[in-house]
């Protein structure tokens, strides 16, 4: 067998760097524009309190979710951005402790996000996708209406799909565990809850923001500071992604 060389030895490291340097810069880009497009939204507006409908409450019945065109636009919309001027407002308010008001009945819990993932990615997802189109075909057609647009329900950190996960059948568009992990949350959500699809959204994104802590809470401290963040040390207390991909 012919030796490598230390040229040839080195090559696949150096494409690996590439590779990340590449996927680090793209997500980078892709944070700047949401929040481009957030403050561009703001900018045309004539006054502060002509905002998104909801905003600064915790009423999200007047929500209209087809203003978003990003997850930025999302927390734009559901969250209380008055609250959120600096990072540790925004951990307090993004990055909820204890139990949800279902999490006895799956036994998830917001103090433990690695086992709710895997409990939502490896045992409810399959089943609740499957028996959502078999035997619930309203409530499948309201979560693809959902989940097909650009509202954040997806694993955009670490996989880099974007703001969608789904193809429009319902097909997932990457398989690592957060994506499937999202979507059951939002079908779990709309056929055991009374929610509205603001509500619905606005809890997955609770669990995005627990698996992806320091991208989510960046991204909500951008936006409620209309891009003129402070002093984000604090931002480095968190992960960047909870659980495997």
């Amino acid at each position: 067998m012919k030796n490598m060389t230390k040229h040839e030895a080195e090559e696949p490291i150096a494409r690996t760097a590439l590779f990340l340097v590449v996927a680090v810069a793209a997500l980078i880009l892709i944070n700047q524009y949401q929040i481009y497009e957030v403050n561009k939204l703001l900018n045309s507006k004539s006054s502060g309190t002509s905002f998104f409908k909801g905003f600064g409450s915790n009423d999200l019945s007047n929500v209209d979710l087809s203003e978003s065109k990003s997850t930025a636009y999302s927390i734009a919309l559901l969250y209380p951005l008055k609250d959120m001027q600096t990072v540790e407002d925004t951990i307090a308010v993004m990055l909820p402790s204890g139990t949800p008001e279902y999490g006895a009945e799956l036994g998830v819990s917001y103090d433990d996000p690695v086992a709710a993932l895997n409990l939502f990615s490896r045992k409810l997802y399959p089943q609740i996708k499957n028996d959502l189109k078999q035997n619930y075909p309203d409530v499948w057609q309201r979560y693809l209406s959902l989940a097909t647009k650009p509202v954040g329900i997806s694993c955009e950190y670490c996989c880099g799909v974007g703001p969608i996960g789904i193809e429009s059948n319902g097909e997932l568009r990457c398989g690592c565990s957060h994506n499937p992990a999202i979507q059951a949350v939002v079908m779990w959500l709309m056929q055991n809850t009374d929610m509205t699809d603001a509500e619905v959204l606005r809890e997955a994104l609770v669990w995005k923001s627990l698996w992806f802590p320091k991208n989510m809470v960046g991204l909500g401290n951008q936006v409620a500071t209309n891009g003129a963040s402070g002093d984000l040390s604090a931002l480095d207390q968190l992960g960047g992604m909870v659980g495997g991909c």
